[in-house]
């Protein structure tokens, strides 16, 4: 699987009121080939009341297929296919993923991401 967790992805079908909008992946789940996006495929889950918790209505992300996103293009900022280039540097291999649009490398880890 190309898109990762945390990349820029738009959602190129599914819900019309869900198409062309760009979010970041929250999760990937990769046994199901799924993605779970910020903001996309909303769904409303009624919750009955147990005990002292009440009922309520809760407004919750669902999963789409990962062939409904394309990854976003840092560079160009459009949706673009990914390609993996495979380097082996003395016994261990490393690999990069490209842009096909810019023809650039593009970054394994987000910049707005803290590691503490």
């Amino acid at each position: 699987m190309k898109i990762r967790t945390w990349d820029l992805v738009q959602i190129m079908s599914g819900k019309s009121s869900d198409k062309n909008k760009q979010a970041k992946v929250l999760k990937v789940l990769k046994d199901e080939w799924k993605v779970l996006v910020e903001w996309v495929n909303i769904v409303t889950r009624h919750i009955k009341k147990m005990g002292t918790t009440p009922g309520q209505i809760i407004k919750m992300e669902k999963p789409i297929d990962v062939s409904n996103a394309m990854l976003v293009c840092p560079f160009t900022k459009k949706p673009t296919r990914v390609w993996t280039v495979s380097v082996e540097e003395k016994w261990v291999a490393k690999t990069f993923r490209y842009s096909k649009r810019a023809a650039k490398e593009l970054n394994k880890e987000p910049k707005d991401l803290i590691i503490k």
